[in-house]
């Protein structure tokens, strides 16, 4: 019976967290509350990306703001051009505002087809992070020292994107965007859809990194986190190993922000730069980053409370924010999700009574009679 409870455990938790989001959420949330989740659910599809990466690998990925804005960019250039086509304009509003020239920068006109904006919202993310994780890793660079170059990225992209004014609208970024693929943002009922969207991608996500987490290649990837040196001598690259952990992650955090951009209508530098990617280290910290649902449900706790909490504590957050942090890698490495993995144990401990603890045997020598 055990066992069969064991079986179903995942696949329970699974079909209750689909039944919470696409069933019971949408009815007992207003439209705004379902908006504000539906941004929550973003963070939480960079937090699952991040388990794989940190909580599997042991990767410290705190550049994943660079990804996240790269697929959000990606679908935001193509829902812009959209809604300029839809209005007969050639160029988005802010490049006839600040921009230059009447014609559109060549790099933006690839993204006019949505096909190919969908997959760059993906491709994009992950082909950078392929040409970084394989130099950084071929050289063996880990632990702070590719925390620290994840952050210098993150900040070298969004200091580029404010300085390009005219072609990805600077500070402001990508703003008032109308329209996802023909369907109006400003339909309560498009909204929704946007959220069923989202709440299905995290599902499926969650249910591929459990499988990769199951598989061989999630044991060897445990293996390079704990030894990389015996893994290396059994034949194995490491470096390999920790570049797959890296680009998947990369992946789901810019899928995540190219969904992001539907949901919020709009993607900026101030969402992409080093606090943002703290940001989503810190939710899959706190809630457990070895554990798929402690990351998610931590990145939206996160993501709750800072929404709720920095507006009447504007300037005490930030240092809230870190403390969160600090205290979760310190005294909890595992997270809020590995408390119930700790009553477990204390509870299988067998317990002595202070009678049984003074008794002790009695040493009886051979051939003494009773």
């Amino acid at each position: 019976m055990t066992a069969i409870t064991e079986r179903l455990r995942v696949p329970g938790a699974f079909v209750l967290g689909a039944v919470l989001l696409l069933g019971v959420a949408p009815l007992a949330l207003s439209d705004f509350r379902l908006s504000l989740l539906a941004k929550y659910l973003c963070y939480a599809i960079v937090a699952v990306g991040v388990s794989l990466a940190w909580g599997r690998g042991g990767l410290m990925v705190l550049g994943q703001g660079v990804f996240f804005g790269l697929g959000g960019y990606a679908m935001a250039m193509h829902l812009k051009l959209a809604d300029a086509a839809d209005t007969g304009e050639k160029l988005p509003d802010f490049m006839q505002l600040y921009g230059t020239s009447d014609t559109l920068p060549w790099w933006w006109e690839p993204f006019a087809n949505p096909l190919f904006a969908i997959a760059m919202t993906v491709v994009l993310p992950m082909a950078v992070a392929a040409l970084l994780g394989f130099f950084v890793f071929r050289r063996r660079v880990k632990g702070a020292y590719f925390a620290i170059l994840s952050q210098a990225l993150a900040a070298a992209l969004s200091i580029w994107l404010i300085g390009q004014q005219a072609t990805t609208g600077g500070t402001n970024g990508l703003t008032d965007i109308q329209g996802f693929f023909g369907y109006s943002l400003d339909d309560p009922v498009n909204q929704r859809m946007v959220y069923f969207v989202i709440a299905a991608v995290l599902l499926l996500l969650m249910a591929l990194a459990r499988q990769l987490f199951v598989s061989r290649y999630g044991e060897l990837l445990v293996a390079v986190r704990d030894s990389e040196e015996r893994v290396r001598f059994l034949g194995y690259d490491p470096a390999n190993v920790k570049l797959v952990a890296y680009v998947v992650a990369a992946g789901m955090a810019g899928l995540a922000g190219a969904l992001f951009v539907p949901a919020v209508g709009i993607i900026s530098p101030a969402l992409i730069g080093i606090v943002p990617s703290i940001g989503f280290v810190i939710g899959a910290a706190v809630g457990g980053r070895a554990s798929l649902v402690g990351a998610v449900l931590g990145a939206i706790a996160v993501a709750w409370a800072q929404s709720t909490l920095s507006d009447e504590f504007p300037a005490a957050w930030t240092y809230l924010q870190g403390l969160l942090f600090v205290l979760a890698v310190g005294f909890l490495p595992g997270g809020l999700a590995s408390l119930v993995t700790i009553l477990r144990r204390r509870r299988a401990q067998p317990r002595t009574t202070p009678t049984e603890e003074a008794e002790e045997p009695v040493p009886v020598t051979v051939g003494e009679t009773a």
